[in-house]
């Protein structure tokens, strides 16, 4: 680094870096600096944890890992942006710093009772486990305070829809995160029935002596596939599709679900090359969002759907983007490889999507959400002017 960039940061840390209460005014400049440091932040933990899945599938846990050291490296960048947040109020209101607070909080704690879990109960590999949803509920809360600071503060220009659409990416995949186990497993099971465990010996070796069986077909499906089939499509009913009906509702343009999904099988199919030709652990990229995705953003595009009553479109919407979903597996299972299915979970978590989706448009219908969701502006503090603001959390006048 230079001279001159380093006398520049300076005059830059003592004339932004000053405690004060959100909200505060930050210049525009600024402001979508650290905005993208947050990209930044939240892309390396992505990346580590993607890495992650394949590298637990293929080696015994190390905690000193690459994959941990590059997650490591982006959570430390986030909670250096927290404590920013927290220590000058500038690029945040309260209720978005509460939430990026309480996230890094619950990731935090989550990190030594994970390690303490893995030393207790051994490989524990599965997504699945309390002290892995810790680190996933912790991450989502915490993007949820990034993506409301930028909702309200992030200039109205042609880039803000581009960055909130990013950190809708990221929202997803920590959302399909938990659904690895399976996608990845699947493959786990077919490299043994051809004879090519993608595991070392000494991991099938430890996942078997764990349930006390000999290192067979068993041993290995216990270990890779240890989640029930109809978890995988209710999730992606419940979850991923309720994630998308957000963003779709949150960055405005017609077709947001389906270009957030896009977006996020891009990054799966380049993961997926990049590990199959090292030699790393595959996995089962779950094209049949794309469907659901499609349909969301009919739904909610559409004119005539939107002359319906408050409950029909919803409802509708639900029950058009389970058949997309359930089409979607039927076909990804029958040409490329999808994870165990089972389509009886189907109703049950269409009804789910349904319910939240009625309360949540019920919800945005009220008065006493408008008033949150453009929660009111800062107040300059000396400095240069600060940025446009990007008009509340919404981003638009359009209905859920």
């Amino acid at each position: 680094m230079s001279q001159v960039s380093v006398v520049r940061a300076r005059e830059l840390w003592h004339a932004w870096v000053t405690p004060g209460t959100a909200p505060r005014a930050l210049p525009e400049t600024e402001l979508v600096t650290v905005y993208r440091l947050w990209l930044a932040a939240l892309l390396l933990k992505m990346l580590g944890a993607g890495w992650d899945v394949s590298w637990h599938f293929r080696w015994l846990r190390d905690d000193l890992a690459p994959p941990h050291l590059l997650n490591s490296a982006g959570t430390a960048m986030a909670v250096g942006l927290v404590a920013f947040h927290s220590y000058t109020g500038y690029g945040v209101d309260r209720r978005a710093l509460r939430l990026m607070q309480v996230g890094a909080g619950v990731f935090l704690l989550a990190i030594p009772l994970d390690v303490i879990n893995h030393r207790v109960n051994g490989l524990d590999i599965t997504t699945w486990s309390p002290t892995h949803g810790l680190l996933y509920l912790g991450t989502a809360v915490m993007l949820a305070g990034v993506i409301r600071g930028w909702g309200l503060y992030g200039p109205a220009d042609r880039w803000r829809p581009w960055t909130l659409g990013a950190l809708w990416v990221f929202f997803l995949e920590n959302t399909m995160f938990v659904a690895g186990q399976q996608e990845y497993g699947v493959y786990a099971v077919a490299a043994w029935d051809a004879g090519r465990p993608e595991a070392e010996p000494s991991l099938l070796q430890f996942a078997a002596d764990q349930i006390g069986r000999p290192v067979d077909r068993a041993s290995l499906i216990h270990f890779a596939l240890p989640v029930p089939a109809w978890v995988y499509l209710a999730w992606i009913l419940a979850a991923a599709v309720l994630v998308l009906v957000l963003a779709r509702w949150m960055i405005g343009w017609r077709w947001s679900a389906t270009a957030v999904t896009a977006a996020y099988l891009t990054y799966r199919c380049v993961t997926w090359v990049l590990l199959a030709g090292t030699g790393f652990p595959r996995s089962a990229v779950p094209f049949l969002l794309l469907g659901g995705a499609l349909v969301v953003d009919l739904v909610m595009s559409s004119e005539l759907l939107a002359r319906l009553r408050w409950p029909a479109r919803p409802l509708l919407g639900a029950m058009l983007v389970a058949a997309a979903i359930s089409g979607g597996a039927w076909l990804q299972d029958v040409l490329l490889v999808a994870p165990p299915l089972d389509y009886r979970s189907v109703a049950g978590a269409a009804g789910g999507l349904a319910a939240i989706w009625l309360g949540l448009a019920h919800l945005v219908r009220r008065p006493a959400f408008a008033r949150w969701s453009t929660e009111a502006r800062p107040t300059p503090s000396g400095g240069p002017h600060p940025s446009t603001p990007g008009g509340g959390v919404t981003g638009g006048d359009y209905k859920i």
